[in-house]
């Protein structure tokens, strides 16, 4: 079904800088995202451009350099660091003569050979599935054609409609069975709430040491390497927290800057494990240059499934590759931690993290008295959809008196999503 190539083929990495500081990307992360594919780079090709050409990307001479190396090399695919448009691939096809994958479908090829449970590899599949789609319609001229042959001639449906059907078709199957998978999830974080077991979802850029950092947590054995991507399927095990008792550690999949869209659409599901977290252990790998920029990345996607406003633990990782570093507990003015600098690899710091850890669940509930109007009937029922009343009693001008305890993100979202000021309707917090 889908154009995935073989580990090992021979490739030419085209990687152009723009003017345009939203429309740049890491040569050095390529190049990471080739070798995590099983790719061997023959040769870079780079280049400068203000924007984009809208037949080939880069420019007609910038096309034959490409086919130059190509055929000087012998290589199998050119893959670009950029997103390109369908008609796009197909013109520079031509002109190589080989296969041509952009950004998105190189990411999605490494996410496909991850996966490993049932949930991770339906994923997978619709998002290539919503990414071959659009290939499919204005890529593959050569399926505008009548089927052909005995009983099949004659008006009717084309090959290329024929193939939209059974995708929009498989689309549907696929997502109907992530539904599936998602209200099995919720009925477990439902089950994980009633038994008061708070959640902490490791997040953070692709390679910055999550799993190496839940191994050491939580002895477990889950697979670990220097490379983009190395975990895909969520894992979650239970740890144990002085003061606080048991918690649940999730390791999610990193993120990577421009992470197809789709991709975030397909794993939703396995997402969801960070939106309805407690509190996030954000791990940066703080040996690496661009960190920085790769906290800003990790913090978009956070906005777009919607677990931004989650508390955030910031985990500094790989000390051990920085001079005259050592563990300890960076904490705001309130005294509570922000920052734990460690070594998943050594272990070092390890006790720092879980005493940090303990300190941020022991202070992640809030409790306020409001004074709710009778006006506000839509705020008393969203407390009562949270679930969160302790108690409720009248004012003598008939207005509610509401006791109510919850997680600090809960009355965080209500915040953003209520129309009214909240704060306008507080008596005390407890």
């Amino acid at each position: 079904m889908f154009d995935r190539y073989e580990a090992g083929e021979q490739a030419i990495l085209v990687h152009i800088n723009f003017s345009d500081e939203t429309s740049k990307e890491d040569l050095q992360e390529l190049q990471m995202l080739a070798s995590s594919a099983g790719v061997s780079a023959l040769d870079v090709i780079t280049g400068s451009r203000r924007s984009p050409n809208a037949k080939y990307f880069v420019g007609s001479g910038k096309v034959e350099e490409i086919a130059n190396a190509v055929r000087a090399n012998s290589a199998d695919v050119v893959i670009f660091n950029h997103a390109l448009t369908p008609s796009q691939e197909r013109n520079i096809e031509k002109i190589c003569q080989c296969r041509v994958l952009d950004r998105t479908s190189l990411i999605l090829d490494i996410f496909a050979q991850r996966a490993r449970t049932h949930e991770g590899k339906l994923q997978v599949e619709l998002a290539q599935l919503k990414h071959i789609s659009t290939r499919l319609v204005r890529g593959w001229t050569h399926l505008e054609r009548q089927k052909g042959g005995i009983g099949l001639r004659g008006p009717g449906e084309t090959q290329l409609e024929t193939d939209r059907r059974l995708l929009r078709e498989r689309i549907k199957n696929i997502t109907r069975r992530l539904e599936k998978v998602q209200v099995q999830r919720e009925q477990g974080r439902r089950a994980r709430v009633r038994n008061e077991l708070p959640t902490v979802s490791l997040v953070g850029y692709t390679n910055a040491g999550k799993s190496t950092l839940f191994n050491s947590a939580t002895t477990a054995d889950v697979y670990a390497a220097d490379q983009l991507f190395a975990t895909l399927d969520p894992t979650l095990r239970k740890i144990a927290l002085q003061d606080i008792g048991s918690a649940v550690l999730a390791d999610t999949v990193g993120f990577i800057r421009h992470l197809p869209h789709d991709l975030v659409a397909a794993f939703k599901a396995t997402l969801q494990e960070t939106q309805s977290a407690d509190l996030l252990l954000h791990v940066v790998d703080y040996s690496d240059d661009k960190y920085r920029e790769n906290i800003d990345q990790v913090n978009e996607v956070l906005e777009e499934i919607q677990a931004s406003e989650v508390r955030q633990l910031i985990i500094c990782n790989k000390i051990d590759r920085l001079e005259g570093i050592a563990p300890r507990i960076d904490r705001d003015e309130g005294g509570m931690p922000v920052r734990v600098w460690l070594s998943a690899r050594e272990g070092k710091g390890l006790d720092l993290l879980f005493a940090a850890l303990s300190e941020c669940l022991a202070n992640n509930m809030v409790q306020y008295q409001l004074r709710i109007p009778p006006q506000q009937g839509k705020l008393r029922g969203a407390f009562f959809g949270l679930n969160c009343i302790a108690s409720e009693s009248y004012a003598e001008d008939g207005d509610w008196l509401v006791n109510v305890k919850l997680p600090e993100k809960d009355w965080q979202r209500l915040i953003k999503r209520v129309d009214s000021d909240l704060t306008s309707y507080l008596v005390r917090k407890h």
